[in-house]
């Protein structure tokens, strides 16, 4: 098309500009293949690639093109060459800026640089939006509504970018997925939508019809709104919302690339169609997989899988294929130029293409690392071939425009050298960021390196020997889903490692005794703790500071503290057959022994959670969210069901709905369900949902006492997991808090029948529930009628029950007084497991 060939009259010097930018282009794609080639020699991150191929070449590329399109298309006059190298300067700096910030966990400058390229995106639309306003009546005005809505959704992007670096440990899972969705479709996905009813015909040879330009409009609104649901869906945490937006984004796809459908001829129109066509895949991946998983939660899984599709196949691609045929646009000064320039860029196109489509399945589904490397090696291939091709053009042609102007011109100073400059500052400062957080990048000569693997609450080896003065790095890997460190006694550390990720930890010369474990809270006291031991140096020997967390003895003669209130132990009747509770697990200081307030793990704020209660058959729906920042999840032993999905550990930020139907009567527990369980469980993620035996009859009072053990000290601490493993409780108690029902007594009349429920916490031991002075004449345990008040012979003192068991036992108190309720495991009875019925005269 001569419209978009031939630039404008007077435009020489801003042609310079587009010249140098589109090196700055072909430079981010050159340090996305260095960084890639770099990830397994030196384990540098694969999303540092991702986010300088995304947000370096791809966001310069989409922002000189669209404004080169919008100008030349709509025939508007451009900005000043100068405003536009300093736009495109600004740019690079931030996103320099905000790379540098997240890779080296400087929350400061990731929020600088998120916001900046936010801002920045939003005086782009601002002036695509001027732009249009004045531009000429013509068919192309659809091109500022698709570039001006892209830009709007980088803006929500960066500010999503921008939210996770600095910090949004409650919604990090959402923000993440949106700001995924708002990038890639949004800023990517609708700015090559919308360049491509132009940019297609042009490639294939064919003219433009009234029925593309019919399309682009009707497609704007279809694919906006599908994005516009889909980023809400995931943001409320809404599967089926989140789906069909993404639905409507494919539906928007289709409506696009229908009328536009032609026979593909010559490497820019193959590149640009396989594109599209990944780009169509992932979309309907991400909402087929989504509704499989049935759980926003599932996210992370499934962008996990079409991230890559649309990074390599889609993004990547149509890049390169639109580069192929735009850039002999800018560099070729006529015909014969053009095609020179055309003929370099697509040497090989047939072999790169196949190369890229093969990558995406090997790099995008659930292959060995093997295989992914293999995926991963093509793409890098594809990429750096054309790269080097462009690179073969660009540069002399950037130079000869640097040297040259037409009469009349004059060429801005410090424009080349500033664009130069700027790409040359990108590539060092991004090169030294990918060290990360770890204490080393590359392995020093020399060195010996230990591969330790981290799962399943164990540092694999745990014992490292070497010899005195030997110069180690641990090559640390983490294995599990659940996210991983390791810190050296010297304070070096990893960063936390997500599942299959790598870095190393230079421990420097071994010369002592050195010692390391995960910092995850309750990671290091569950085991996952390596050593490092030397041949002739000295042992390592306990300090004070390794007993720094244990904790006081209790005075449970004490009172309790001020504004103390005690939990109710009255249980409210089962009402309704659906039952929905929100449960938070959130971290509390709670009273846990009078005047003695700890900081436990709970679930909704209470240490044991809220009591649920319904009847057999009976619908259970629990919403699950962790607004803690560690990994917790949740077991009901009411329900039946796999274990896999529903009881799975969740993130910080992450929520989970849990169904599951009441198909047995009984005293049941519910748990976190996040290993190591006995530490999660002993620090309060505990509580009991009562499910009525059949013909159950109402009595005159209902009591639920959860029996557990307590082990003070600060959570996941060495001094406290020391003491859950060697199963040494501090003291034990009903219903979260030792003694507590001796300074606010249950009530009781004469003559009345009262019904106490009992469940077992545990972790560790049994429970020999008793009430001094008085006789059980039914117990019903584990589902099963012991006694009843039909056996007029019989009677019951104790009611026994192992850890995670739970029953019920009824009684008439004879007269007034107090009557002791106990753990008849007399130990437990006189470390906290007490309480009183103050029992009175029936009126």
């Amino acid at each position: 098309m001569k419209e978009i060939s031939t630039p404008a009259r007077g435009h020489v010097v801003r042609g310079r500009v587009f010249v140098w930018a589109n090196v700055v282009v072909l430079g981010w794609l050159a340090l996305a293949v260095m960084l890639l080639a770099l990830h397994d020699a030196f384990r540098v991150p694969v999303w540092v690639a991702l986010h300088a191929l995304l947000l370096g070449a791809v966001t310069n590329a989409i922002v000189i093109w669209s404004e080169h399109f919008v100008v030349t298309l709509c025939r508007v006059p451009g900005p000043p060459p100068r405003r536009l190298a300093l736009g495109l300067t600004a740019l690079n700096l931030f996103i320099l800026i905000a790379l540098v910030g997240v890779t080296t966990d400087v929350a400061v400058l990731a929020g600088i640089g998120g916001t900046a390229v936010a801002v920045i995106a939003a005086v782009h639309t601002v002036h695509l939006l001027r732009l249009k306003k004045v531009a000429l009546p013509g068919r192309f005005g659809y091109l500022t509504g698709f570039y001006g809505t892209a830009s709007a959704a980088l803006v929500a992007g960066a500010v999503s970018g921008a939210g996770l670096a600095v910090g949004a440990a409650h919604w990090y899972a959402r923000l993440w997925a949106a700001h995924v969705h708002l990038t890639l479709l949004g800023w990517i996905g609708l700015s090559v939508l919308g360049t491509l009813f132009t940019l297609w015909p042009t490639t294939t040879g064919s003219r433009i019809q009234q029925g593309t330009i019919t399309a682009a409009r009707r497609a704007l609104p279809v694919l906006t709104g599908g994005l516009a649901l889909a980023t809400g869906g995931v943001l409320a945490a809404n599967v089926w919302v989140a789906a069909v937006g993404l639905l409507g984004y494919a539906t928007g796809i289709a409506v696009a690339i229908t009328p536009l459908w032609s026979r593909p001829r010559g490497a820019a129109a193959w590149m640009l169609a396989a594109g599209t066509g990944w780009l169509g895949i992932a979309v309907l991946l991400d909402a087929v997989r989504l509704l499989l998983a049935g759980t926003v939660e599932g996210l992370p899984e499934v962008i996990g899988t079409v991230l890559p599709v649309l990074a390599v196949g889609f993004t990547a691609q149509v890049l390169v294929g639109a580069l192929t045929w735009l850039l002999p646009v800018v560099l070729g000064r006529g015909p014969a130029e053009h095609k020179a320039s055309a003929d370099v860029l697509a040497r090989g196109w047939q072999s790169r293409v196949l190369a890229t489509n093969i990558a995406v399945p090997l790099v995008a589904f659930g292959w060995p690392a093997s295989v992914k490397q293999i995926g991963w090696a093509l793409a890098a291939v594809s990429v750096a071939t054309f790269v080097v091709l462009a690179l073969r053009v660009a540069v002399p042609a950037a130079r000869n425009r640097a040297l040259t102007s037409e009469p009349g011109q004059v060429q801005p100073r410090g424009t080349t050298t500033g664009v130069l400059a700027g790409l040359a500052v990108v590539v060092v400062a991004v090169a030294l960021a990918t060290s990360g957080h770890s204490t080393t990048s590359a392995v020093p000569d020399g060195a010996r390196t230990v591969d330790v693997t981290l799962s399943g609450m164990r540092a694999r080896p745990d014992t490292v020997t070497v010899p005195a003065g030997t110069r180690l790095v641990l090559r640390v890997t983490n294995q599990e889903a659940m996210p991983h460190d390791l810190r050296l006694d010297s304070g070096e550390s990893t960063p936390r490692l997500a599942r299959g990720e790598t870095a190393l930890l230079d421990v420097g010369q071994v010369r002592g005794d050195r010692r390391a474990w995960c910092t995850v809270a309750g990671h290091r006291a569950a085991g996952m703790t390596m050593t490092i031991r030397v041949d002739g140096g000295h042992r390592h020997e306990p300090s004070e500071q390794d007993s720094r967390d244990a904790a006081p003895a209790l005075d449970l003669a004490a009172s309790p503290s001020p504004g103390w209130k005690p939990r109710d132990a009255a249980l409210a009747p089962a009402t309704g057959t659906t039952h929905r509770v929100e449960l938070r697990a959130t971290e509390q200081d709670v009273e846990v022994a009078p005047g003695r307030r700890e900081r436990r793990w709970t679930f909704a704020e209470t240490a044991p959670g809220p009591a649920l209660r319904g009847r057999v058959g009976d619908q259970f729906e629990i919403t699950l969210i962790n607004d803690t920042t560690m990994g917790h999840g949740i077991d009901f032993h009411a329900g039946a069901l796999a274990p896999d999905g529903p009881m799975r550990t969740l993130s910080p930020g992450e929520r989970l709905v849990y169904r599951f139907t009441a198909n047995r009567a009984g005293a049941w527990l519910y748990h976190c369900s996040t290993m190591p369980m006995s530490q999660h469980i002993a620090n309060g993620m505990y509580g009991a949902v009562i499910i009525d035996p059949p013909g159950l009859p109402a009595t005159d009072r209902e009591y639920l006492l959860v029996s557990s053990q307590l082990f003070l000290g600060a959570p996941g601490s060495d001094a406290q997991a020391g003491k859950i493993r060697a199963g040494q409780p501090d003291c034990w108690m009903f219903n979260g808090m030792a003694a507590q029902y001796d300074h606010a007594p249950l009530i009781g009349r004469t003559g009345e029948r009262v019904r106490i429920w009992v469940v077992n916490a545990g972790p560790g031991d049994t429970t020999a529930f008793h009430v001094v002075g008085a006789q059980f004449d039914t117990v019903y345990r584990e589902g099963a009628w012991l006694l009843r008040p039909s056996d007029a012979a019989g009677g019951a003192q104790v009611l026994d029950l192992a850890p995670a068991q739970g029953g019920f036992v009824e009684l008439t108190f004879p007269e007034p007084g107090r009557y002791p309720f106990v753990d008849h495991d007399m130990r437990h009875a006189e470390n906290g497991a007490h309480g009183l019925f103050t029992v009175t005269e029936h009126q």
